[in-house]
């Protein structure tokens, strides 16, 4: 039974970073809907319970039933957290008289308390409440104010309760980590065992024995989490593993050579299939971005298909999905509302009848790549940029002609290329070139053009989740700018995206 950290979600924006504050501590954690309470607390050494946009004075608000767990193993309630475990044992909620938001910092600390070991006078945390504990319960004890908050965190005399009015997982929260190591470590007695080895060793031993010798099937990308999934059922069942590279036409230039060549000293069997002509009649004329995700799905799985028939007996289909797509399936308020469709959560049509495999269902990206170095991966495939399933075709705004994307295959090539000459690939979480709806007047040499312009996009982020754009030197913007368009005939003009997710996305489509 693996150890853990159960975090019971009620909403809140900073759930995740809860969770991968807690496995930076090498501690293994699950996040769990606060209405989906696993039935067995078995191996749950500690409970925090989350942030929400919500108020514990509102009737409708969340709501636990904390009795199978309150003082029987350690729980720490973050800001709604804190509030409900306050109220539910009788201490007063009410409307704060100015909302609190942002940096704070605390003026009393009671350094008796474990929970407050190495939290540092004055130390800065980070506050996000509309509401405040304005009377603790008769059993508890205040173990922290800041200078506008006199409960900044409580502890329950008689249980191992805690409460924090503040975000400790937020990295404004200076030492917000050290809290959140006195909680799961020296409260909770988790070991910090759970590393990248630690991960490999488990999951090979658990798919060996779910798999036996079953043939599985997988269908690879050429992106970090295919390929640490392929590798992670490779070291598990060798040759049982049959994996599937398909080329839909809308790959980067040379892209289906590149990733098979990289494969080719991995050990994986690897059949790489061309089907650009079939992926582009399909998406003929066809520009609505949801349609287009559709098709290229509908398509991928056809030809997936085809190919997993040509194996016999194959029983599993392997996915790369990774935790994230995982919490998003399950949310608080049910799935996630539609941004995008087509990515790993969702099941098979009903005609695949194979059993779906995730190895690494459990892991966030970063994770997935330290797992991918654990076992040897190239370092070029594990630190390549996320790539979208449906390729250049939602980079491509608008319908999609061989026209089309052939220039954004030349466009993407300079640009991915220079990121890295310059050293500036490595730094950048994501990098893409959009073809947009768009044409502009252009004067090359004597003469009047009017020709395409590309939007190139860069930006900064840990998981994807959220992104802020990246300042990439101006020198290297006028270079690429200069190179595009001398280069790639039907590109007269080169915008730059500077925009953040949220509120916008980091794909455009």
């Amino acid at each position: 039974m693996q150890e853990m950290i159960l975090i019971l979600d009620f909403g809140s924006q900073y759930t995740q970073l809860i969770a991968r504050r807690v496995r930076e501590l090498n501690v293994y954690c699950e996040i769990h809907p606060y209405h989906h309470i696993p039935l067995s607390l078995k191996g749950v050494k500690g409970v925090i319970l989350s942030g929400s946009p919500s108020s514990v004075r509102d009737p409708e608000g969340p709501k636990i039933d904390m009795n199978h767990f309150y003082g029987k193993i350690p729980l720490l309630g973050v800001c709604y957290g804190a509030q409900y475990v306050a109220q539910h044992k009788g201490g007063v909620v009410e409307a704060s008289a100015t909302r609190e938001y942002g940096r704070a910092n605390l003026a009393f600390i009671d350094r008796h308390e474990v929970l407050m070991d190495g939290v540092g006078d004055n130390s800065q945390v980070w506050m996000s409440h509309a509401d405040s504990i304005t009377k603790i319960p008769e059993s508890f004890k205040l173990i922290a104010s800041s200078h506008d908050v006199e409960v900044a965190a409580f502890k329950d005399l008689k249980a191992p309760v805690f409460g924090l009015q503040f975000h400790p997982e937020v990295y404004h929260s200076t030492d917000g980590l050290a809290l959140l190591k006195n909680f799961v470590v020296d409260i909770c007695h988790c070991p910090q065992s759970w590393t990248p080895e630690s991960f490999v060793s488990m999951t090979v031993k658990e798919l060996k024995k779910k798999l036996g010798k079953d043939k599985v099937v997988l269908g690879l990308s050429g992106g970090v989490d295919s390929s640490v999934a392929g590798m992670l059922l490779h070291h598990a069942i060798g040759k049982q593993l049959h994996c599937i590279f398909v080329d839909n036409g809308l790959l980067r230039k040379n892209e289906f050579e590149d990733v098979l060549a990289s494969y080719e000293n991995m050990g994986l069997n690897v059949k790489g299939v061309r089907t650009a002509d079939r992926f582009l009649s399909a998406l003929k004329g066809v520009s609505d971005p949801e349609e287009k995700r559709k098709i290229i799905g509908r398509v991928f799985i056809e030809v997936f298909d085809d190919e997993a028939h040509k194996i016999q007996d194959v029983k599993w289909l392997a996915q790369g999905t990774i935790y994230p797509d995982v919490i998003e399936s399950v949310s608080v308020n049910g799935p996630s509302a539609t941004i995008k469709s087509h990515h790993n959560v969702g099941g098979l049509p009903d005609f695949m009848k194979l059993k779906v495999v995730e190895p690494l269902n459990s892991l966030f990206k970063d994770e997935v790549r330290r797992v991918g170095s654990s076992m040897g991966i190239n370092p070029n495939l594990l630190n390549r940029h996320p790539f979208p399933g449906p390729g250049l075709g939602i980079r491509i705004l608008g319908d999609i002609t061989d026209e089309k994307v052939r220039i954004l295959q030349e466009v993407d090539n300079i640009y991915i290329k220079g990121l890295k000459d310059w050293h500036l690939y490595d730094q950048v979480w994501q990098a893409a070139a959009i073809l947009l709806p768009v044409q502009s007047v252009g004067v090359m040499g004597d003469e009047r053009t009017y020709e395409n312009v590309v939007c190139l996009r860069a930006v900064g982020s840990t998981d994807g989740m959220t992104a802020d754009w990246s300042h990439l030197p101006y020198d290297f913007m006028a270079k690429m700018s200069n190179d595009i368009i001398n280069k790639v005939k039907g590109v007269n003009r080169v915008v730059y995206d500077i925009s953040s997710k949220p509120p916008a996305t980091i794909e455009w489509e």
